[in-house]
């Protein structure tokens, strides 16, 4: 996957007798921006590999977690330019984005970029099935030196769900993927491979084990392997029986 996370939206009418039509192609790089105090402009880069244009649509977010998931809130202090992007065939073009605010960056800033294809009206009129893109592009503002995350693991039993949780009381981000358990017994359980997701900084964020995997003993130490943007994650989770 080129660019965080893709989402492949399907929309169109009269389905049952649909006929695909070709697969919307477009891709933006790089995957995820980093911006560093004082820089305040950076850019990503719109391809679009497809026989026809592309208009898209480029909405910034603010990104945060709340009670452990994520939450995306409009943003004022980081803008994209152009917000909507024509890209002729076999073509590319660069979207420009601009920290506006002039406050200083005390602690690593979260956003995310949602580039959505608009899809073409005269196809949405036909019985073809039309497929459109969706890329979400993660986006870090930094100050001039940035701190390490300091992440802290816990794993709790409550009800039927065994809930794994990361604090990170650092002031970076940490990217997890391949998350997986161990408990005393040896007994191993996966969270799933690739991107679990992000422990931003100064946040929390959990994940619920899968519902058919087997249970893993709480009474004693659970440990924690992963991969991280730096290298191997290998950590002790303290466990606990919640109500």
């Amino acid at each position: 996957m080129r660019a965080g996370s893709l989402l492949l939206l399907l929309s169109g009418l009269q389905l049952s007798t649909a006929i695909p039509s070709r697969a919307a192609s477009f891709e933006v790089s790089p995957a995820n921006v980093e911006m560093r105090s004082p820089e305040a402009t950076k850019n990503i880069t719109v391809k679009n590999e497809a026989d026809g244009p592309l208009n898209a649509q480029i909405r910034v977010f603010r990104w945060s977690v709340v009670d452990g998931k994520e939450k995306l809130e409009p943003a004022t202090d980081l803008v994209a330019s152009p917000p909507m992007a024509r890209v002729a065939a076999k073509s590319e073009q660069t979207i420009r984005l601009v920290r506006i605010s002039k406050m200083p960056v005390v602690a690593e800033e979260n956003y995310r970029i949602l580039l959505d294809e608009i899809p073409d009206p005269a196809r949405l009129k036909t019985s073809q099935i039309s497929m459109v893109l969706r890329y979400s592009v993660p986006v870090f503002v930094m100050p001039s030196t940035p701190a390490d995350p300091q992440v802290t693991w816990s794993v709790a039993q409550s009800g039927n769900e065994t809930i794994v949780s990361a604090t990170n009381s650092g002031g970076r981000r940490l990217k997890v993927s391949s998350l997986s358990l161990k408990d005393s017994r040896g007994v191993s359980v996966s969270v799933g491979e690739g991107l679990n997701g992000y422990v931003l900084a100064r946040s929390s964020m959990r994940w619920v084990l899968p519902a058919k995997a087997t249970k893993l003993s709480l009474s004693g130490p659970v440990a924690v392997s992963a991969r991280g943007e730096s290298g191997p994650i290998n950590a002790q989770a303290s466990s606990t029986s919640a109500p």
